[in-house]
């Protein structure tokens, strides 16, 4: 391992490990310790304790495509956080009370969240793709008493469509510029409160704080529960693996609907004492995205790989990012050129990880390492890591298993694991048995100790009789210079069981070569990058693939169209 010497972490890391500085990931493998606090509240005790020790402390620099610019100190999160309370109370909402979240990317998320956090609510983030079905299940199955929505007529529609049928919903409230009738004005009814009066006990630490629908490969989406507890995980993400600082200025490119978003926009960025730097888009555009890293000087900066591969694409050296210390990414199959690529161009290395919506990082490329492209890094010592094969054993190295974590034998869990599947005690004691936490998630370990990632034990693909992982495939698609972009998916065959099916987004270069040489000339570029067996028989040339609003690749959407283009021919 490379030996570096760690820069001082903020004092509020301090407060809550009993070592900070780490000379290898031995050191902190041996010696990381998380001391959680009686009755941790993240609002109380970190917002609003920065806020009295460091008012002027930058904690939120908010942008948008339109070249508005908002700057929040931490006295001003703290006291827009308390005016944001006082409203929610006026409105009947209190401990246990669920609020579901549907604000984009828009600047009231952070005083929301921590509004709810101070009087002990639930806070259900989530994506302004919904459709008003959609709402009306999350409605039915959380019991949600109010919505906070980003004031766009799409959204405001949906909702306003699926309130008749949510018995429990009881207010909405919009950020604007849309203020439908019925609803409340978040901005001004904010600026009108009461002096928040805090509750004498706002939480307990295992009160649920934090509430995702997430969906799996199947069936309707589950609700994964986070206590209070659950941001102290996130010290590992931000100060070890964004390797975050005071004085840094982090951007993570997601959106506030999903479970990234607090990985990267919120809990451990202020834990570290960093800045959180938010640019507000709509459409995604790799040139504006360096103007802005450019402009606002960002130092650390979280993003899908596909967003790399589209950013190395740019001329990035007409740009400045001489401020840029530390690069991340998770989510997707990495290309060891891109990696190589964007350290050519910006001097940075990419640093692998991975996680869960159940989780905070549990693998990483952590600072006392040197990166291995294509991996996902060595295990959070957080956590309890174990790979283990079809025997429950621990798998030997090359050999695939499933990524599971072992529960501390005293009952408890480790901070950052989710508490429970809400309301659903089958699926949480499915996941949680023999004294591990299954992820479900399937990956091997080489001799150095690195684990590399192959797919959800649900996608791997079963092709005559071999065990085939999206991830690598997609990996060594991504090799080829006519691809951009690469998704992969079983399709069902009647004598395979299932083939390879690989859907591409093709360079510039090469779309007027499109067709059945080109695709056999990438099959042919697979089977000689990994074993032939694994090649794509079936590949689909398309514009663009679908995605969610923070860039990742939604294979269930792949999976839905060819599934519906067989059954009807």
């Amino acid at each position: 391992m490379d030996s570096v010497s760690y820069i001082h972490v903020s004092t509020m890391i301090e407060r809550y490990l009993t070592k900070t500085d780490f000379i290898s990931y031995e050191d902190f493998c041996e010696n990381l310790h998380i001391t959680i606090p009686e009755r941790f509240n993240f609002a109380y005790d970190v917002v609003d304790h920065i806020a009295t020790e460091d008012p002027k402390r930058p904690a939120l620099l908010w942008t948008d495509d339109k070249g508005a610019e908002v700057r929040y100190t931490f006295a001003d999160i703290s006291s827009l956080s308390d005016a944001t309370a006082s409203f929610f109370q006026s409105l009947g909402i209190g401990h246990g009370d669920r609020v579901m979240l549907i604000l984009k990317r828009h600047r009231q998320f952070w005083t929301s969240m921590m509004a709810l956090h101070k009087l002990g609510a639930v806070a259900i983030p989530a994506t302004h793709l919904l459709t008003s079905a959609d709402i009306i299940y999350r409605c039915e199955k959380a019991d949600i008493k109010m919505i906070v929505a980003a004031g766009d007529e799409d959204i405001t529609a949906h909702i306003d469509e699926a309130a008749p049928h949510c018995p429990t919903l009881r207010h909405l409230v919009s950020t604007g510029p849309v203020v439908p009738d019925g609803w409340l004005d978040m901005d001004s009814c904010v600026e009108n409160a009461a002096p928040f009066m805090r509750p004498e006990h706002a939480n307990e630490n295992d009160d649920t704080m934090l509430l995702y629908f997430t969906s799996g490969t199947s069936g309707e989406p589950k609700m994964v529960a986070h206590d209070f507890t659950y941001p102290l995980g996130h010290i590992v993400t931000a100060s070890y693996w964004h390797n975050l600082h005071p004085g840094s200025r982090h951007l993570t490119v997601a959106d506030t609907g999903w479970g990234k978003a607090v990985w990267g926009k919120l809990y451990g960025q202020w834990l570290a004492g960093a800045e959180v730097f938010v640019y507000d888009f709509n459409k995604f555009e790799p040139a504006k995205l360096l103007e802005i890293m450019e402009k606002y000087r960002i130092t650390s900066f979280c993003a899908p790989p596909t967003v790399y591969r589209f950013m190395i694409r740019e001329n990035i050296r007409r740009y400045n990012l001489s401020a840029l210390e530390w690069c991340t990414t998770a989510g997707e199959a990495m290309n060891p050129s891109v990696a190589e690529k964007w350290r050519e161009l910006t001097g940075v290395a990419l640093r692998e990880g991975f996680g869960q919506t159940e989780t905070t990082l549990t693998v990483g490329t952590f600072p006392w390492m040197k990166p291995k492209p294509g991996s996902m890094g060595l295990p959070n010592p957080q956590y309890d890591i174990h790979i283990l094969n079809r025997n429950m054993e621990e798998a030997v190295p090359g050999e695939e298993g499933e990524i599971a974590i072992r529960l501390p034998e005293n009952g408890t869990k480790p901070a950052g694991l989710f508490k429970e599947y809400l309301d659903d005690p089958e699926l949480t004691a499915r996941t949680r048995h023999d004294g591990y936490y299954f992820t479900g998630d399937i990956a091997w370990r080489d001799e150095d100790g690195y684990l590399w990632f192959v797919g959800r034990k649900d996608d791997v693909i079963k092709s005559s009789g071999y065990r085939i992982g999206p991830f690598e495939v997609e990996s060594a698609c991504l090799t080829h210079p006519a691809v951009v972009e690469c998704a992969v998916t079983a399709v069902p065959d009647e004598v395979r069981g299932q083939v390879v099916k690989a859907t591409i987004v093709l360079a510039k270069d090469y779309i007027a070569r499109a067709g059945a040489d080109l695709i056999k000339e990438i099959q042919n570029h697979v089977k000689r990058i990994t074993a032939p067996y694994k090649y794509p028989r079936i590949i689909e040339f398309v514009k663009e693939l679908p995605k969610t609003i923070s860039g990742k690749i939604r294979h269930v959407a792949i999976r839905e169209a060819d599934m519906q283009h067989l059954q009807h021919g």
